[in-house]
């Protein structure tokens, strides 16, 4: 059976003789009912005896012994009996002979014998072993955490000095980084003059550089009943046109449906316009050929005086 470091400690203190009573007859009670820890006291007090031999006798100064005889004498010196009343004896005569008294004997006291256990001793022994235990202990858990927290900063600081087993694997952070599309120049104002094939403007687009937003006026295109004007933007970066919607009956329709799109679809596209049936296209397609067409051209150069793309 395995035992605990605590259970050897008590078994070999017990072989020294350190502990008090109590615990003394805990460990003669472990030992009735376990023969294997009676056998690991036997080993402590065969490995410890030779201890006692190496140790020799020591012989106390004659003042400790005087003051054990004193002390005993002056606290249990036993009491003399009460004197026998005096008569006459045929053999000696009597009592009141003027033969002078002999001194009695004077009283042996009993040899003090030294005492098996110095108690004070005891206590000292046993303090210390404690001591030591809880010092070992407490010497194995500082090295724990001192372990732990070098371990703890090489991981942090030094992943590269510690051994493959305990060095933390490499963390990859994959980070998107979008570069938006260079914007229209600020404060740039741009102009399409939508026309049809006969010449003359039908509509006139602006665009704000800087917020996006468009605004088409109605300039030379008759209005058929039944019907609406729709506007388009048509680019090669696109799959197929996109409805920038229905332009008003009003002389003037602002829409700010541009924002979405990137300055180079912008710059670059064909602004173009539809008949439709009234309220646009039902389908998101033009249904029929464009009657008005124009591009963008720069009217109101930006801050910087470049170009808009």
């Amino acid at each position: 059976m395995a035992y605990s470091e605590d259970h050897i400690a008590l078994a070999a203190e017990y072989a020294l003789g350190t502990l008090d009573a109590e615990e003394r007859a805990q460990v003669e009670t472990m030992m009735a009912v376990d023969s294997e820890f009676a056998a690991l006291v036997q080993a402590w007090q065969f490995r410890l005896g030779p201890l006692n031999q190496m140790v020799g006798l020591v012989e106390p100064r004659p003042v400790v012994w005087d003051n054990i005889k004193a002390a005993i004498g002056h606290t249990s010196a036993p009491q003399a009996p009460p004197p026998s009343p005096i008569t006459d004896d045929p053999e000696f005569g009597s009592a009141f002979d003027p033969e002078p008294a002999q001194s009695p004997e004077p009283r042996r006291l009993p040899e003090a014998r030294p005492p098996r256990v110095i108690f004070d001793e005891r206590n000292v022994t046993a303090l210390t072993g404690r001591v030591k235990r809880w010092r070992g202990i407490a010497s194995a858990a500082t090295a724990i955490a001192a372990a732990l927290l070098i371990t703890l900063g090489l991981q942090i600081y030094k992943p590269d000095a510690l051994p493959n087993a305990i060095r933390p694997k490499p963390r990859i952070h994959t980070v998107e980084v979008k570069t938006p599309a260079p914007a229209l120049t600020p404060s740039a104002q741009y102009v399409a003059l939508l026309q049809g094939p006969n010449g003359g403007p039908a509509f006139i687009m602006t665009i704000d550089g800087a917020t996006k937003n468009f605004t088409v006026r109605k300039v030379g295109a008759p209005s058929e009943p039944g019907k609406s004007f729709e506007l388009w933007l048509i680019s090669d970066k696109l799959p197929q046109p996109r409805s920038l919607g229905v332009i008003g009956a009003d002389d003037f329709t602002a829409r700010p449906v541009l924002s979405g799109y990137d300055p180079d679809v912008i710059n670059g596209a064909t602004y173009a316009v539809t008949v439709e049936q009234a309220g646009g296209s039902p389908n998101g397609q033009p249904t029929s050929a464009p009657i008005f067409t124009g591009k963008l051209i720069e009217t109101v150069p930006g801050a910087s005086g470049s170009p808009p793309r």
